[in-house]
């Protein structure tokens, strides 16, 4: 069974504003087992609209439509969708009551008839109850295709999908099951990953696609199980991943959904009841933002040193002058100090450093652009590796990041 999302916004197709609300419909549509067959952004535009409208009623029996639906005079959604469904609008009571009291309870300034035109609605929806804003949701069956109009504000709209749309769709059809697994690598790129798993990948149940989604630094493999007995979906992808477990289970570092590489680490120093600091000079603290953005985090890591400027190394991080003159201020040498030192400084089992050139020119050193070395302190050693991570400065930081906890997580483990 298939959906089709259509966003309406001038703002989506300048560039203004990103659309996340596709992607939040997406996924809970995928969790109940229909499938996005298209996603269309279209312009305030009624010709536009309405020609979106009957290309998505052709496509699928569930068209999910966002934005559009503010008292303003560009907000045309709702005039639209009468003129699609030859219909009219009609003031519904239960609305005008609902916006009435938001502004009584919340907003300073008086409810005006703008406002009040929040409650005129086409007469054929029924009307799903925005409980975070003043636009309703609105829901409209013709022949076999169900029309679902939401506004376009994210936290109105998901609102309303959770407490609404959802559980209307779960009631009102009969779905297929969709199970997704994605486990993520670290450490090895999408050809090395692919040829190891050959085999393996052609012995999967037909119901059963791979894909492979590769990042910096990581790649993500996702299988996909579609049918009617969900029993055999889950029996299938648990035993196929109990296979890719057993040939590249060093590389595995959790399932996307459950688990990212942060959210491993936190568990692994938790567990084991050691500490972590960071002292970061290309990757300018970012390491550390991941680390943080786990709640949780703060039972473990104790801060970090963001010393991106050579007089910050020695004279924060004590990194000695005379080392950074005779090996570069991205080298080896510095790395390993800077791990070392931190480690030290805020008193912890562990840290993470690193030094390198993310370009685009190449500052206090003469190593290439991409050239990244990343030191990591235990309690028994110290040690840094070299790596080059291209010549792109966001992907050059990014990947740094992630494998810095790549190796910050094989050595947790080994305690």
């Amino acid at each position: 069974m298939f959906a089709e999302i259509i966003t309406i916004g001038d703002e989506i197709l300048i560039g203004q504003i990103v659309d996340t609300n596709s992607a939040f419909i997406g996924k809970e549509l995928n969790k109940i087992g229909v499938s996005v067959y298209q996603i269309t952004s279209v312009q305030d535009d009624r010709e536009h609209i309405l020609k979106a409208l009957k290309t998505a009623a052709k496509n699928a029996q569930i068209v999910i439509c966002t934005g559009g639906l503010g008292p303003t005079k560009d907000d045309i959604t709702k005039h639209t969708f009468c003129e699609y469904f030859d219909d009219h609008l009609v003031q519904d009571t239960s609305v005008l009551q609902h916006v009435e009291e938001l502004f009584a309870k919340y907003i300073s300034t008086p409810i005006s008839e703008v406002n009040r035109l929040q409650a005129m609605v086409p007469s054929k929806a029924t009307i799903l109850k925005n409980e975070f804003g003043t636009a309703p949701g609105m829901w409209i069956k013709e022949n076999d295709t169900v029309f679902v109009s939401l506004p376009g504000v994210p936290f109105e709209m998901k609102g309303l999908m959770s407490n609404h749309v959802l559980p209307k769709i779960v009631e009102d059809f009969k779905r297929p099951h969709i199970l997704h697994k994605t486990l993520v690598t670290y450490g090895k790129g999408e050809s090395a990953v692919a040829e190891i798993i050959e085999d393996w990948e052609n012995s999967l149940p037909d119901f059963v696609k791979l894909a492979y989604l590769p990042s910096l630094g990581k790649v993500r493999l996702r299988m996909t199980a579609k049918g009617t007995d969900k029993a055999i979906l889950e029996n299938a992808v648990a035993s196929a991943s109990e296979k890719l477990y057993a040939l590249i289970g060093d590389i595995i570092y959790g399932t996307e959904d459950e688990e990212t590489i942060e959210v491993s680490v936190g568990k692994l120093f938790t567990m084991k009841k050691m500490t972590l600091a960071t002292a970061e000079s290309c990757t300018g603290g970012k390491i550390a933002e991941q680390i943080t953005s786990v709640p949780g985090a703060s039972a473990f890591f104790k801060g970090s040193v963001v010393s991106y400027a050579t007089e910050t190394k020695q004279d924060v991080l004590h990194v000695p002058k005379a080392m950074i003159e005779t090996h570069s201020v991205v080298s080896e040498e510095v790395a390993m100090a800077m791990a070392m030192n931190v480690r030290k400084l805020l008193k912890t089992d562990f840290a993470i450093s690193t030094t390198g050139n993310a370009g685009p020119t190449k500052g206090d050193s003469d190593a290439e652009v991409g050239t990244v070395y990343i030191g990591i302190a235990t309690p028994t050693t110290t040690y840094a590796k070299r790596f080059n991570m291209g010549n792109h400065r966001v992907r050059i930081v990014q990947k740094a990041v992630n494998k810095g906890l790549e190796m910050i997580q094989k050595e947790i483990s080994k305690i």
